[in-house]
């Protein structure tokens, strides 16, 4: 089947007719007829033009249906080819420059600044995987060569390599527009694998999709690559989600969102009649314990860089720390204090939706309501903001903690909650009974006792565990985890951030005794791409075994 797709031009304005309303499937723009929706902007209200059709099962199943015709080809082209095509798509999307920020702020209420460093963090790992694939190291290569005089059987010659698993769907995040949507890293990374992407935008921010989208398909019809490389649908409701996450041709999930969409789509490919991975971040309340040894030294301090933390993007990070634990006592009530009266310095703003903004009532109110949970402090409320969020700050004891799972709960936004405990014992307690979590913080003075059983904790129940920091910034490189046990993520051997995440798409395939002429290149026998390989269990490249 051939596919004409339409040329595709990158708008020139964030607000005006050049945004279409439209779906792109294969670079083709389709209205969909199954309703509309539209962007609102959080500070002011109003709603932001244009309209976007929403497409149904029909255009589901186009989608999917190129994607997999683009598979054959897509999957075969070389490592070279496809950083060329990412950096294309990087070069694409920082070309449009104001345009793509202001339609982000006017959709999403974020500051300018935070735009532009996520703008500059999606073209980042977008490189990021562009320079993996020129290393070759996703192949993992190996080579066990035939050894025919073996005793008592001879060994056949079977080399290792990995492979795409196919198409994937990607769901877009309301909290980061750019870095975990359309170009994002679950995307970034799949189109490194050699897989073919359809994304479903979300709904709240579908003009930046549209921006973002315009500028993928200009560069996969640049490189000449199968225009079925990439499409992206607007959607309503959550059966364009299940219907695509069901469709046959999809082999894998990226999705960033609540627990309760994350599980739909896990039950959902779970139960198709070949099941496939559902790669999804969920929920995460990221604990901070606070040492003694630190506390006594800078509770202060430490107060108030807990709300810098808390209040960066308004909460509405996947990493705010939502739990801090302290010994109680004299320092505890200092730093209390004065994260208290920074809370009151912070001034409500945007948060991404109402409805985001509604459920975040929701959960405050719960702590608010609770008997045994005192509301220590809020910020200033900004009445000129449509949908806003306020900070706020509560305190209770570990004995309500613990009797009371309520308050486990993320919740999504500027809140956070103190639990006094009654010392480092009882913190590896409470850390040995938390669900799985992004990330867990330890403040320390150095060799403190108590420190390394809190590790040990640490690490069996976080993606990753940090010292004497704050767990909002999540560094793009090729080191970081961003997962966890459950409910974190539904697959906490993998990481939605990072070169790893380029793992999650891959699958390792051997080849026994395959002739010389059909070996992939990566497999033969001169190496032709000067990759670093395991041959015999060794790490070499060209004969030169790895620098120790």
């Amino acid at each position: 089947m051939t596919i004409q797709s339409d040329p595709i031009s990158l708008p020139k304005t964030a607000l005006g007719t050049d945004l279409t309303g439209a779906s792109l499937i294969g670079g083709r723009p389709v209205h969909g007829g199954h309703g509309e929706i539209a962007g609102t902007d959080p500070a002011s209200g109003l709603t932001l033009a244009p309209s976007y059709g929403l497409v149904g099962t029909a255009e589901v199943d186009e989608a999917a249906e190129l994607a997999w015709a683009a598979f054959g080809s897509y999957r075969k082209t070389t490592p070279a080819a496809r950083a060329a095509f990412l950096e294309t798509v990087a070069d694409n999307i920082a070309a449009l420059g104001d345009v793509l920020t202001d339609r982000v702020i006017a959709e999403t209420g974020l500051p300018r600044g935070r735009v532009q460093g996520e703008t500059a963090r999606t073209t980042g790992q977008l490189r990021l995987f562009a320079g993996l694939l020129r290393t070759g190291t996703f192949h993992d290569a190996r080579i066990d060569p035939a050894l025919p005089d073996r005793s008592p059987l001879p060994r056949p010659d079977i080399r290792l390599r990995k492979i795409s698993v196919g198409p994937v769907a990607v769901f877009g995040a309301s909290n980061f527009p750019l870095a975990f949507s359309v170009a994002g890293g679950d995307t970034a990374s799949a189109l490194a694998a050699g897989s073919p992407v359809v994304v479903k935008a979300h709904s709240s921010h579908p003009g930046t999709s549209e921006l973002v989208g315009r500028a993928i398909s200009a560069a996969v019809a640049e490189h000449e690559l199968h225009p079925g490389v990439f499409s992206l649908l607007f959607g309503g409701g959550a059966s364009v989600g299940i219907a695509l996450v069901s469709h046959p041709r999809i082999k894998a999930v990226g999705f960033t969102g609540s627990r309760t969409a994350g599980m739909a789509l896990v039950d959902a490919a779970r139960n198709r009649p070949e099941p496939i991975p559902v790669f999804a971040e969920m929920s995460s309340v990221n604990p901070v314990f606070v040492l003694p040894g630190a506390l006594d030294t800078a509770a202060a301090e430490l107060g108030a860089a807990w709300v810098a933390s808390v209040s960066t993007g308004n909460g509405q990070l996947c990493t705010s720390p939502g739990l801090v634990f302290v010994p109680r006592g004299a320092p505890a009530d200092a730093f209390t204090a004065a994260a208290a009266d920074a809370v009151r310095q912070v001034a409500g703003a945007p948060m991404l939706s109402a409805g985001i903004r509604d459920a975040f009532d929701r959960g405050a109110g719960v702590l608010g309501d609770h008997p045994d949970v005192t509301n220590l402090a809020h910020g200033e409320a900004a009445p000129a903001v449509a949908v806003c969020g306020v900070p706020q700050l509560f305190v209770t004891d570990a004995h309500t903690f613990l009797t009371d799972e309520t308050l486990q709960e993320e919740i999504f936004g500027p809140a956070s909650l103190v639990v006094t405990v009654d010392g480092v014992d009882q913190m590896a307690e409470i850390l040995a009974g938390l669900e799985g979590q992004l990330t867990v913080t330890i403040h320390s003075a150095e060799d403190e006792p108590g420190a390394q059983a809190l590790l040990d904790e640490a690490e069996l129940r976080a993606g990753r565990v940090l010292f004497n920091g704050w767990p909002t910034g999540v560094e793009v490189g090729h080191a970081m985890v961003h997962g966890g046990p459950f409910p974190a993520t539904s697959n906490g051997q993998t990481t939605s951030v990072g070169a790893l995440a380029i793992e999650r798409f891959l699958r390792p395939v051997s080849y026994q005794n395959l002739p010389a002429g059909l070996l992939p290149a990566v497999l033969q026998d001169d190496n032709p791409l000067g990759v670093w390989r395991q041959r015999d269990g060794e790490l070499t490249r060209d004969g030169e075994q790895t620098p120790a």
